[in-house]
């Protein structure tokens, strides 16, 4: 088989060089994938690609052998899907990669908030070592709202009853089992909302979801109350977020993720972007977020851990394999 593989960094093509090199006719191409350059692959049967690479019927018209595409992402939006039906051409995904990994930030979060440690870094290495007017609160006996249980949600509510935390969570179809077993409760989204003092998010970004933050909801909550948000940046409102935040309802906000990151759908296409700093600073400074001590941006950068990436890659290559082998996985329809 004639496998071509796009946008992939130099350690992603060695890794599936290794697993396919003597099974496969494969080719390599650090950029993406379009209607202009697709005769570099126009005989190919099977593709790796990511976002960026658009397969549209103008590609696939130009690919007649194509059979497979394995794209290294769990959205697949830039692939025409019913084009591929159409012409029987399986797609692939990756659809799930990093639960405990985004978890685990949303976590290095609300500790790095709790115990002041930018703060106290930031002292530290000033030549001060005085710990007066850092003091921090346990984590112990506080009630964490976990907004959406999905696989990260679940992972989030295991860290926190780890630690001797309350546990509330808000689901459109809780799973009482789930519930009993892990020892939280699924509550309304008001009481959720009203009762918890840390609240974080882990809902997909859609249209139902949009600005689910917004003035109204931040208004329910209780004064003082930390936001957490390693989900997708549109889910909070970020001028009700400010409003709040100089109001004082929000203690304090710990973002990996921010509302003007709209062209950024999917977390690994960051190591393949180069984003500009500038920009995302300007629009920052406006929202009056950055320089705000009480807000604690990380760069949208939750995922990105050495496992993840390499899930990431186990996935693609078991996807390549299912296909060779004739039992595709990961079907994207």
């Amino acid at each position: 088989m004639r496998l071509a593989c796009f946008e992939l960094q130099d350690w992603e093509q060695e890794f599936l060089k290794s697993k396919f090199e003597s099974t496969v006719e494969i080719s390599f191409h650090t950029e993406t994938l379009s209607s202009d350059n697709v005769s570099v692959a126009n005989d190919a049967e099977a593709i790796v690609v990511f976002i960026y690479s658009q397969i549209n019927k103008g590609v696939l018209d130009q690919m007649p052998s194509l059979k497979f595409i394995a794209t290294m992402s769990t959205g697949f939006d830039h692939i025409d899907i019913e084009e591929c039906k159409r012409r029987n051409i399986v797609v692939s995904t990756v659809p799930t990669y990093g639960e405990n990994t985004v978890a685990e930030h949303a976590f290095a979060l609300i500790f790095a908030i709790s115990r002041r440690i930018i703060e106290s870094h930031d002292r530290v290495r000033s030549g001060n070592f005085s710990p007066i007017g850092l003091t921090g609160f346990d984590l112990f006996g506080k009630t964490l709202g976990v907004v959406g249980v999905g696989n990260i949600g679940t992972h989030v509510i295991r860290i926190a009853k780890g630690i001797g935390m309350d546990v509330l969570a808000y689901k459109r179809t809780p799973d009482p089992k789930l519930a009993s077993d892990l020892g939280f409760r699924f509550v309304s989204l008001d009481e959720l909302l009203s009762t918890s003092d840390i609240i974080t998010i882990h809902v997909p970004y859609n249209p139902e979801t949009h600005h689910m933050f917004n003035a109204d909801a931040f208004a329910k909550m209780k004064d003082g109350v930390i936001i957490i948000n390693t989900a997708r940046g549109g889910i909070i409102d970020t001028d009700a977020l400010v409003s709040s935040i100089q109001s004082g309802k929000v203690g304090a906000a710990g973002l990996d993720v921010l509302e003007e990151e709209k062209d950024l759908s999917e977390e690994h296409e960051l190591l393949h972007k180069d984003v500009q700093i500038e920009d995302l600073k300007t629009v920052l400074e406006n929202h009056m977020l950055l320089n705000n001590p009480k807000v604690l941006i990380t760069p949208h950068n939750a995922f990105n851990s050495r496992e993840a990436l390499q899930r990431i890659l186990n996935t693609t290559a078991e996807n390549i394999m299912g296909f060779l082998t004739g039992t595709p996985k990961n079907v994207a329809y």
